[in-house]
């Protein structure tokens, strides 16, 4: 366990190194250029900063040899000219700073047995589960807590395979001797954030605890995330009594390696390029990534380029598609060789009422585990404060004069949903009510508030609004109801998962799908309470969190699972097997619904669909995608050469090979946008046998009616495995003078055992 003493300041290693006013840039080269007497990059680096008279000792913060050719370092203005002119020098970017995108889930994915039910965990999970005990999956976010018990290492779990290269790394209050066969490794990365601190002259972030200078997790997220993952069954854990049950990580048996990337100021783009640098050379066979930032070209997308490195030496990459839902294109992530996962809920729930004084009772969600607020109805508020800001319940706009002693209603927005509880306690409310907006419509989130409180929807915050706004008697009381399984419908498309369509390559349709990111328990740093505030001073082993970042470990453990049972496949065709399988009905056998309004969801947010492991293990088809594949892309994107040379690392890239068309790109899923000129799209895709031999496939599209689709040839008749078949489909549209607008079909690749299903989102820009 930490001790308190041991927490450091990060920057006080670094403090005397950097001048003031440099700032971190990453620079990438072209190892063309690099002369025969440099024995690594790394020396090249040095002395090539050096004959520009930049003290490599002073300014270099990394040098990378596996995720891209280049390094990190920290510039004065001046040096910018002076390396942009360099002929060596490919391009270079500011280091940009990224933002983390913050156990029911195995059973609701058919990984483990349910309680509530006979049936047993289905044999081919079964068998690939022991098959990943060779799979190492590496995390890259804030660290990990080593004595949480999802990190212990199961009885016969075997010795770690020799093929591994990672290490733990000794720092403050981390010993190596805290990984085991099960956690096989601990490394940081601050540099980059170091030197941010250190040139805006402040080493603290305000409401933050200090930083450990070590692998171990202050913030929680990266135990969360790496436990949800690979994490060890664990019995009987629960949030304070809530969702009490076996937490386990999708496989149990793949290993997990920490690779602490992100500090309490963000994620910086030179860290996490290190990180999977390091991933990269220790041998991980999985890339977990739950942050991410805006939309920007894949030239400056550090995750994009770290992430094709990695692709191209066959490790799976999978990242969160972002919390910045439901408007469209505002997804992250989107390059088409990582996974981008979307979030959804699962079939369980934490009810709580709010029951009012005109005798209306509300239904909405809470972890809130502490002494309740009885069956006494209190006074309740809405604006407790001298301005609108009180109704947001931000810092310092309540009054307590007005608030204490009373039922607090909080719209939703703005500020952390824990702290507005925060806020409401600290001014002297009972209880706190948090109500949704329009932009988050009936999505239920449930918090450990400090507080009694719930989060309702739109629609009852909304009835609850006017009641309180009409009777200056307004009350209500609070009560809680524990844990609820099947939920019905589920799974929903959480509100705040981001949307596509992809705003870099509008062609690629994203995100890829969605797998469970509401409610997910998981492991939790003993640094900090559940809420994540400095103020609460409860400590759990285990915690309750939503966000596409709590999606994106649970494909990370699917994908091991599936590398296991094929360790020959390619990540482009782990993601199509994940992809064509995945379901788009939920348990009450409709449509998957939006949580953002209730109405039928789209491909734009859930892409393929919701994530199914069983079927995944069987695909019947794929489509492959190789790294010059990727190129062609790229080309056809119309990117510079210097631009595509800094992304795959390619020296002589010469685009001699370009799709017409980015869209023709191999992959499982079609994006078709019209013009006023362009009513007709013919993509090409090509599929590859990897069920039975001999295989007869019939294509079957389904989709709007103002839209022609014709597929040549209609079916594919397979000899034997691993065969490659070709197939064109042709997009044609039947509406003249249509107006800008949307819609969604589907091509199914179909046999007696088999549905290859890709989705299809149709653009109209007039």
């Amino acid at each position: 366990m930490a001790s308190v003493t041991a927490l450091v300041l990060l920057l006080l290693a670094f403090a005397g190194g950097l001048v003031c006013g440099n700032h971190t840039y990453i620079v990438y080269m072209n190892p063309a250029h690099r002369p025969a007497v440099h024995p690594s990059h790394a020396d090249w680096y040095a002395a090539h900063l050096q004959s520009l008279d930049i003290d490599p000792g002073r300014h270099l913060l990394y040098a990378y040899s596996d995720a891209l050719h280049g390094f990190a370092a920290s510039l004065l203005p001046h040096h910018l000219d002076l390396i942009r002119r360099s002929p060596a020098v490919v391009h270079l970017h500011p280091d940009p700073v990224l933002r983390l995108h913050t156990t029911r889930s195995p059973q609701f994915l058919g990984l483990a047995p349910d309680a509530s039910s006979s049936a047993a965990v289905p044999r081919p999970i079964q068998a690939v589960e022991a098959a990943s005990r060779d799979v190492f999956i590496a995390v890259l976010d804030t660290g990990v807590w080593p004595e949480v018990p999802s990190f212990s290492a199961a009885a016969g779990l075997p010795d770690v395979p020799s093929r591994w290269r990672g290490a733990c790394e000794a720092g403050v209050d981390f010993s190596p001797s805290l990984c085991n066969h099960k956690l096989v490794g601990a490394r940081s990365f601050s540099r980059g954030f170091r030197a941010a601190v250190t040139a805006a002259g402040d080493g603290t972030v305000r409401g933050k605890p200090k930083e450990y200078d070590s692998p171990r997790d202050r913030d929680g997220h990266g135990t969360h995330t790496a436990s949800t993952a690979a994490g060890s069954a664990v019995a009987n854990a629960s949030l304070l009594g809530y969702a009490t049950g076996t937490a386990r990580g999708m496989t149990t048996a793949a290993r997990v390696a920490a690779y602490k990337v992100c500090w309490a100021s963000g994620c910086f783009g030179s860290d996490i390029l290190a990180g999977i640098d390091a991933a990269i050379s220790d041998g991980a066979d999985i890339l977990s990534l739950s942050l991410g930032g805006g939309s920007t070209p894949y030239f400056r997308d550090t995750i994009a380029i770290g992430a094709f490195a990695a692709a191209e030496r066959g490790i799976f990459v999978s990242c969160s598609a972002g919390n910045s839902g439901p408007g469209p294109a505002t997804l992250a992530n989107g390059a088409p060789w990582i996974a981008t996962v979307g979030a959804g809920t699962l079939d369980r729930d934490f009810p709580a009422t709010a029951q009012l004084g005109n005798g209306a009772r509300y239904t909405g969600v809470s972890l809130y585990s502490g002494k309740g607020m009885g069956k006494k109805l209190v006074p309740a508020v809405y604006g407790g404060g001298r301005s609108n800001a009180s109704k947001l319940c931000l810092a310092d706009t309540l009054d307590p004069a007005r608030v204490r002693g009373k039922l607090v209603l909080c719209d939703r927005g703005v500020s952390a949903r824990v702290e507005k509880g925060a806020v409401v306690k600290a001014a002297g409310g009972a209880g706190m009510i948090l109500a949704n907006t329009a932009a988050n419509g009936e999505e239920l989130v449930a918090d450990s508030h400090l507080l009694p409180a719930i989060a309702v929807g739109k629609k009852e915050g909304d009835l609850i609004r006017q009641y309180i706004t009409t009777n200056p008697r307004a009350r209500g009381v609070l009560s809680f109801g524990g844990t609820v399984l099947g939920v019905r419908p589920s799974p929903v498309v959480a509100a705040f998962s981001s949307r596509g369509p992809n705003p870099v390559s509008p062609q690629i349709l994203k995100p890829d799908f969605i797998g469970p990111g509401v409610n997910i328990l998981a492991g939790w740093s003993g640094s900090v309470g559940p809420t994540g505030l400095i103020k609460d001073g409860r400590r759990t082993q285990f915690n309750i969190m939503s966000g596409t970042s709590m999606s994106c470990p649970h494909i990370s453990g699917v994908a091991a699972l599936l590398k296991g049972a094929h360790p020959n496949w390619s990540p482009a065709a782990i993601k199509s097997a994940l992809m064509t399988s995945s379901y788009v009905l939920d348990n009450t056998n409709s449509p998957l619904r939006d949580a953002a309004g209730g109405s039928v969801a789209t491909p734009f947010a859930y892409g393929a669909g919701h994530v199914d492991p069983q079927r995944a293990l069987s695909p019947g088809l794929i489509y492959d995608i190789t790294a010059d594949d990727y190129i062609a892309f790229l080309c056809s994107l119309n990117y510079t050469i210097p631009h595509i040379q800094a992304i795959t690392k390619r020296p002589n890239v010469t685009c001699s090979r370009r799709f017409s068309d980015p869209g023709n790109l191999n992959y499982p899923s079609f994006a078709v946008g019209f013009g006023k000129k362009s009513r007709v799209v013919k993509y090409r895709r090509e599929l590859t046998n990897v069920g039975s031999a001999s295989s007869t496939y019939e294509a079957k599209v389904s989709g709007p009616g103002g839209v022609a689709v014709t597929v040549k040839p209609a079916k594919l008749m397979f000899k034997h495995v691993n065969q490659k078949l070709k197939y064109s489909v042709t997009f044609a549209s039947k509406e003249r003078g249509r107006s800008a607008g949307t819609a969604f079909g589907w091509i199914t690749w179909s046999n007696s055992q088999h549905k290859v299903r890709s989705p299809v989102a149709y653009t109209w820009k007039m």
